[in-house]
């Protein structure tokens, strides 16, 4: 598909790029809720979640990458009947090419101070009960950028998405499956300001169409996933540099989760308050 081939020329630019990276920030991060929630799951599950992230930006781009490693407790668990809890990694990439660097144009205009395209992936692998999902998802669309203080990203993205999920109630397999091409309108932002101390407001948000039939042959519902956090930069507390410890509070708000009609499917919305705490490095 076209989507395919344009994704995997982004690839190989940020791969380029990624070797005369003019600036760099990567982190470690640990976070913790106890309102998650899961299709099909009505409890309340907690979750330890450690994080690795990159970001990283050339002369003609960034590159940003993540991992996600979430722990739950045992009201999500690894396999039918088991007293532990289920273990997940997701993935995500994105490269975003700064088309008024490359031509050398200038393309802002009233808020904005530059226009890009962005290209990238999600992969993900669960182990639990019900699904034990295997996603696989390439994105690619146009990009905002706006003159704000930090950045403000504004994408729109068609998502060609697949998953191979497996029951372990059932022992059935399910063949690997594509949704309908669908599309994301998504931000993301980290903006600084001072209350008295050094704070930022960082997240992203999405909001993603419907992506026809599932692999059961059900509806999918229009899915809204918002994750932000406010931070408190302890460097200067501590003696380290600017922004390498920080600590604060993170909320989710994830409505129809993975698509999931949420009038149908129990536990298929989630309102997640947590805290957060990451190393820069």
């Amino acid at each position: 598909m076209k989507i395919t081939r344009t994704a995997g020329l982004l690839l190989l630019a940020a791969s380029c790029g990624a070797h005369a990276a003019d600036w760099s920030d990567t982190s470690l991060s640990y976070r913790y809720g106890s309102k998650f929630s899961e299709p099909y799951n009505g409890a309340d599950i907690v979750k330890h979640i450690i994080n690795f992230s990159h970001v990283s930006g050339y002369k003609y781009g960034k590159n940003f990458f993540s991992v996600d490693y979430l722990m739950s407790d045992e009201n999500d668990p690894s396999a039918a009947g088991a007293r532990t809890g289920a273990h997940e990694a997701y993935a995500v990439y994105r490269h975003t090419l700064d088309l008024g660097k490359i031509s050398g144009a200038n393309l802002a205009f009233g808020p904005i101070r530059g226009v890009g395209v962005t290209g990238g992936f999600d992969i993900n692998s669960k182990t639990d009960a019900g699904y034990n999902s295997k996603k696989r998802m390439l994105v690619l669309g146009p990009t905002l950028m706006f003159d704000v203080p930090g950045f403000l990203d504004v994408s729109l993205l068609a998502l060609h998405e697949s998953n191979a999920p497996y029951s372990t109630f059932t022992n059935t397999a399910t063949n690997r499956y594509r949704y309908d091409t669908h599309a994301m309108l998504t931000a993301a932002w980290g903006i600084p300001f001072t209350l008295g101390v050094p704070l930022s407001f960082n997240g992203y948000a999405n909001y993603i169409g419907t992506k026809g039939k599932n692999e059961f042959g059900g509806p999918t519902a229009v899915e809204i996933n918002v994750d932000m956090q406010v931070m408190y930069d302890l460097g200067a507390t501590l003696g380290a540099p600017k922004n390498t410890f920080q600590v604060g509070v993170a909320y989710q708000y994830w409505k129809n989760k993975f698509g999931n009609p949420a009038r149908t499917v129990p536990g298929a919305t989630a309102r997640t308050p947590m805290v957060r705490a990451e190393y820069h490095f």
